[in-house]
């Protein structure tokens, strides 16, 4: 299991199987979402971290619509 991933099971007290409901639309979470992505000095941990289902995961990589970075923190806060 990929380190981001055990840290957001960690942080949100979830264990792995539970079902994790995606944050942002309450579907079913496939992806540990990197709010501000690795690549550009993102971290693992869990505040910036997000669990989405695949249609909200491909609107935050801007594949499907869009979903800006600043909406999902604006989610994570709300924990």
């Amino acid at each position: 299991m990929k380190k981001h991933v055990k840290n957001y099971l960690k942080g949100s007290g979830h264990k792995e199987g539970d079902f994790i409901a995606c944050e942002r639309c309450g579907g079913t979470a496939v992806d540990i979402h990197h709010i501000k992505f690795k690549g550009q000095g993102g971290s693992d941990e869990y505040v910036n971290l997000i669990a989405l289902c695949r249609s909200c995961h491909q609107k935050a990589h801007g594949i499907e619509g869009n979903i800006s970075a600043w909406s999902l923190f604006d989610i994570t806060e709300l924990r």
